[in-house]
C-alpha cells in the first residue's frame, strides 16, 4: 500500500481539485538499477461535462482529495515485484490522482457553482513537485495512464518529453485512451456531444496540442485519433478493439437505444446478435484505420487485442500473469518492455473476434 502525498505548493498556483482542495499523488521509490528511472501514471475515471455532473463529482474522490483513499495498492505496471512487472518493478513509480474532470487539461472556473477546473495546473504542479524530488535526474521516464488518464497521457506526452534533457529516454503509454469520434447505433454523435461539453465548460482549448488546434476545432482535438500522428515523442497505444466503455457509453448508450435492442449485448458480448457483432467489427476497422498514420513510425508501438475490456496495464491479471492476454504468445508487459527498451518493433494487432481465447472479457450485470 502506497500513501497519498498532497502537493502543498499547489494552492498558491491555483492548482486545485474541483472543490478547491489540494491535489495529490502516490510515490513509491525505485532502487538499484531503477533508482534513476521514473514511471508517471495518470489516474483515469471519466469526465464531467456540465455543471450538475461536476458538482456531483466534487463530492467524490474524483473531484476532491478529501474523499481520496489515503493508501492504494500498486499493481500491474506499478507493481514492485519483478515477477509481476519484469521491466519497471524497481523504478520510481508514481500515480497522480485525478480530481478535475477534463483529463488534466482544463483551466477555468464556475464561480456560482464553486467549481475549479484546474487540470492543466494540477498537471504542472505535480510535475514541478516530482522534478524537485529527483525526477529531474531521470535517465529514463515513461508517462502512462488508462482511460481518461490514457487520453491525458496523449495530450501531455510532448509536454512531458520537454521536461527532460535530450539524452533522457522518454516515452508515453496510453492504455484504453483511444476514444473514437464514432457514430452511435442511432447515427448520432453521443461521445462528440459529451466531449464538446467538457471542452467548453472546463476551458480545455488552449491546453490542447497546437499541431491539432491549428487546423481542427477544439472538440476534435480532444479525440486522440486527431492527435496521435502529430505527437513527436514515442507513443505506445494499448487498446482493446472492442473497448467495453466505448460500447456502453459511446456506441450503444441507452439514449441511442430507446427500444432496448442493445441492452443485453452492451453488457455481455455473448448475447450480441450477428448484426450487432457486424456493427462492432466496423468499429474495430474504424479504430485500426485511425491508427494508420501513427503506425508508420517505427518509434511508436501498439497492442490492439480483440477483447471486450477496458484498461489492461494497471490490473495484474491482464498486465502480467500466468493467464494474461497475449498476441503471438507475448503478454502486454513484455510487449511494452520490448518497445520501451528498443528490443523489438512492436505493432501487434489481433485478428478479429472471436479468434482470441486469452482475453479477460468483462461482463456487466
Amino acid at each position: 500500500m502506497v500513501g497519498l502525498t498532497l502537493i502543498q505548493s499547489a494552492a498558491a498556483k491555483g492548482a486545485v481539485c474541483l472543490d478547491g482542495s489540494l491535489p495529490g499523488y502516490h510515490l513509491h521509490r525505485g532502487y538499484g538499477s531503477g533508482a534513476n528511472s521514473w514511471i508517471i501514471n495518470l489516474e483515469g475515471g471519466g469526465w464531467c461535462n456540465d455543471v450538475s455532473s461536476c458538482v456531483y463529482r466534487k463530492k467524490t474522490r474524483r473531484g476532491s482529495s478529501a474523499f481520496m483513499e489515503r493508501e492504494i495498492p500498486f499493481t500491474g505496471i506499478l507493481s514492485n515485484k519483478a515477477e509481476q512487472n519484469p521491466d519497471f518493478f524497481n523504478w520510481n513509480r508514481v500515480k497522480i490522482r485525478y480530481c478535475d474532470g477534463a483529463s488534466f487539461a482544463g483551466d477555468s472556473e464556475h464561480k456560482a457553482a464553486r467549481l475549479q477546473f484546474r487540470g492543466q495546473r494540477i498537471w504542472m504542479a505535480a510535475m514541478e513537485d516530482l522534478m524537485s524530488k529527483g525526477m529531474r535526474f531521470a535517465r529514463q521516464a515513461l508517462l502512462s495512464g488508462c482511460s481518461a488518464g490514457g487520453l491525458a497521457t496523449i495530450i501531455h506526452c510532448d509536454e512531458f518529453r520537454g521536461l527532460f534533457p535530450r539524452n533522457t529516454k522518454v516515452k508515453c503509454l496510453s492504455d484504453a485512451g483511444l476514444f473514437l469520434d464514432a457514430r452511435d447505433i442511432s447515427g448520432g454523435h453521443t461521445l462528440r456531444n459529451f466531449f464538446s461539453g467538457i471542452v467548453g465548460l472546463q476551458g480545455v482549448q488552449r491546453n490542447l496540442p497546437r499541431t491539432c488546434t491549428n487546423h481542427l476545432d477544439p472538440t476534435s482535438c480532444f479525440f486522440p485519433q486527431n492527435l496521435i500522428a502529430g505527437i513527436r515523442t514515442p507513443l505506445f497505444i494499448l487498446n482493446t478493439a472492442y473497448d467495453s466503455w466505448q460500447i456502453q457509453s459511446s456506441l450503444a448508450p441507452t439514449t441511442a437505444d430507446p427500444s432496448g435492442n442493445w441492452h443485453d449485448c452492451r453488457k455481455n458480448y455473448y448475447r450480441c446478435s450477428g448484426s450487432q457483432i457486424q456493427f462492432l467489427q466496423a468499429f474495430r476497422n474504424e479504430m485500426l484505420n485511425s491508427m494508420k498514420g501513427f503506425s508508420r513510425s517505427n518509434e511508436n508501438g501498439m497492442f490492439i487485442n480483440s477483447c471486450f475490456a477496458h484498461c489492461q496495464s494497471e490490473r495484474q491479471d491482464t498486465w502480467f500473469a500466468d493467464n494474461s492476454p497475449v498476441i503471438r504468445e507475448k503478454a502486454i508487459a513484455l510487449a511494452v518492455g520490448d518497445w520501451f527498451f528498443d528490443r523489438a518493433v512492436v505493432k501487434d494487432i489481433d485478428c478479429a473476434y472471436p479468434c482470441d481465447n486469452t482475453c479477460h472479457n468483462l461482463i456487466f450485470r
